[in-house]
C-alpha cells in the first residue's frame, strides 16, 4: 500500500477530534461520544474551500478495523486473499461487516498481510464531498499503514512495537524481525504512558513471546515523553507529521 506523492498534493488526516491538513493549522472538532467519523467529515467542505489539485487522506485508526492474515502458500490471487479477509471479518464482528469496504495490504515478503476494513458509508461521502468540492481524492489509507510505510526503513528486519495514541484508544502491532505478528486496539487513559511498558509485557505474555521486544516506536498526539524503565528503547514520532508527511 505505499504511495507515491505529489509535491502539491493535498494531505488530510481525520480523527474524531480533529482534521490535520498540510500546510495549515489542524482543525478540531467536538468529537461524537461513539467516537465516529461524521464530524471529521462534515468539516471537509469547508477545509476543501479553493483547494483544487489532488488530495490524500489518512483515516484515524478508530474508524478502522483490522485483522491479521498469516501468509498461506494455497492463496495464489488478491481475490482469495480479500474472501478470506471477508470471512475473518463476518466470523469476529458479525452481519455488520456487510456495511464495510475491505482491502489489504502486503506487510512483508512470504509474510502476513493486514486487512482493512472501512465503512462504505465512509468512503461514499468521502467521494462525494471531494467531488463536490473540486478536488480530485487520489487516496485513503488507514493510519497505522501509513504509518508503517513512513517507518518501514526504519525498522528493517528488526524487532519493534507500534503503539499509535488516539483519542482513548491504542493501536499496537508487533512486528519481528520485519515481520509481522500481532495487531491489537484497546481503550486507555490520559495515564497510560506511565504504564506503557506493563501494557505491553501483558501483550508479551498473552502471545507467548520467547524473547522479548523492548523497542518501542509511539506515535504520539503532541509532545511526549516516554515514561519506561531501562530496559525499554523508546522513540516519540508526531502522529500529526506521520499522517501528512511525503513518504
Amino acid at each position: 500500500m505505499s504511495l507515491l506523492w505529489r509535491n502539491r498534493e493535498l494531505r488530510i488526516g481525520l480523527a474524531p477530534e480533529r482534521v490535520y491538513v498540510s500546510g495549515a493549522k489542524s482543525l478540531d472538532l467536538t468529537p461524537a461520544a461513539d467516537g465516529g467519523w461524521q464530524a471529521a467529515v462534515e468539516a471537509l467542505p469547508e477545509v476543501l474551500k479553493g483547494k483544487g489539485g489532488v488530495a490524500s487522506v489518512v483515516l484515524a485508526d478508530q474508524f478502522v478495523r483490522y485483522a491479521l492474515l498469516p501468509h498461506n502458500e494455497a492463496l495464489k490471487t488478491d481475490e482469495q486473499w480479500n474472501a478470506l479477509a471477508r470471512h475473518r471479518f463476518s466470523v469476529l464482528h458479525g452481519p455488520r461487516a456487510d456495511e464495510w469496504d475491505v482491502s489489504l495490504a502486503a506487510t512483508a515478503p512470504r509474510g502476513a498481510r493486514l486487512a482493512c476494513a472501512v465503512d462504505k458509508a465512509l468512503l461514499f461521502s468521502l467521494s462525494e464531498i471531494f467531488q463536490k468540492g473540486g478536488v480530485r481524492l487520489g487516496s485513503v489509507q488507514p493510519f497505522l499503514v501509513t504509518a508503517f510505510n513512513r517507518m518501514r526503513r526504519r525498522i528493517g528486519n528488526g524487532s519493534c512495537w507500534i503503539v499509535v495514541e488516539e483519542l482513548g484508544r491504542l493501536t499496537l502491532a508487533l512486528i519481528q524481525r520485519g515481520a509481522w505478528v500481532a495487531t491489537r486496539a484497546r481503550r486507555s487513559d490520559t495515564q497510560w504512558r506511565k504504564v506503557l511498558g506493563e501494557i505491553l509485557e501483558r501483550e508479551a505474555a498473552f502471545l507467548g513471546l520467547s524473547q522479548p521486544v523492548n523497542h518501542v516506536l509511539v506515535c504520539a498526539q503532541g509532545e511526549l515523553a516516554v515514561d519506561m524503565q531501562q530496559e525499554w528503547h523508546a522513540e516519540a514520532l508526531s502522529y500529526r507529521e506521520l499522517a501528512l508527511s511525503k513518504e
